[in-house]
């Protein structure tokens, strides 16, 4: 029987808030509760934002709250070769191109139009379709080494995926425990989606399926505002025959504003929440909740 795996994967671009705090302590306590696996994972494959300092303040943070994890961590910054390894099956079935445009072009594009559509992440729609551009203009390019992303043809991964698995769609548990339900996946409403920047061989959304294929991670427990991005990841998995985890996407802390926590805005940090005397016990309550004890009814298997 394959031991359920839980993962928290923070990137070490700032420091954790009560929002981390809050993902952390529920994959600990669930992974706790079934007797699985609880790991730490470093997302840091932006080189610009993430740094040394950040990646130790998470181990301390975690540790000072009380928490335990598998060693050794892994780094995405150390594994760009499995990605290499999934771009190239990608890009074997057809389905990734390069792309040379900007946001300053996509900008440029979709500047006034207010019918422009955007993803679930409020960002607008790559505009430049894959057939705007010949394959022969794009691999000259390519060759004469002009800085390019590759994205996949969201509309080709679609229909090979569903060819391959039939309607597309992933067990999701609520937070609060429960039999798991089938959601629908839109994988569409992303558009051709970056899977390897210009600066970096990879991108968010297929580092985190492969990282959670290799390390047998059988539960994503993280944030309801990565949930929308399950369907692109659900593509992906299906396209590279990885194994799908069963998902919770749980509720989100919010401040004074209504805003959800984060780095972005500035969120106050556990350093900060320490440096004013809080004690682990009181962060846990902050950041837990209604849910401090609540890992009973959480479902472990595929319905």
């Amino acid at each position: 029987m394959v031991r359920p795996t839980f993962r928290f994967a923070p990137s070490p671009n700032g420091l954790l808030h009560l929002g981390h705090a809050r993902s952390a302590l529920l994959n600990e306590a669930l992974a706790h509760a079934c007797g699985g696996r609880f790991l730490l994972r470093i997302e840091d494959i932006d080189p610009a934002r993430c740094r040394p300092e950040f990646e130790a303040a998470i181990s301390d943070d975690l540790a000072w709250l009380g928490l335990d994890w598998e060693r050794p961590v892994r780094r995405q910054s150390e594994h760009f070769a499995d990605y290499q390894a999934a771009l190239d099956h990608l890009d074997g079935l057809g389905l990734v191109y390069p792309s040379f445009e900007s946001r300053a072009d996509i900008r440029r594009v979709v500047a006034g139009r207010r019918d422009w559509p955007s993803d679930p992440d409020g960002a607008p729609l790559f505009p430049f379709p894959r057939e705007a551009m010949s394959a022969v203009e794009r691999a000259a390019r390519r060759a004469a080494g002009e800085p390019h992303a590759l994205r996949l043809d969201m509309a080709r991964a679609q229909a090979q995926a569903v060819k391959k698995a039939g309607p597309l769609g992933w067990q999701e548990v609520a937070e609060t425990g429960g039999p798991a339900q089938r959601i629908v996946a839109d994988p569409l409403a992303w558009g051709d989606v970056v899977l390897a920047r210009k600066d970096v061989p990879t991108a968010y959304h297929l580092a985190v399926v492969v990282d959670d294929a290799l390390q047998g991670v059988t539960h994503v427990v993280r944030g309801a505002d990565l949930k929308a991005a399950t369907s692109v990841h659900l593509v992906l998995q299906v396209l590279l025959d990885l194994p799908p985890p069963l998902y919770t996407h749980h509720a989100l802390l919010l401040d004074e504003q209504g805003r959800k926590l984060s780095k972005s805005i500035g969120s106050q940090s556990l350093a900060a929440l320490r440096a004013q005397g809080w004690t682990p016990a009181e962060v846990r309550g902050h950041a837990l909740g209604p849910h401090a004890a609540g890992t009973k009814g959480f479902s472990l298997v595929h319905e």
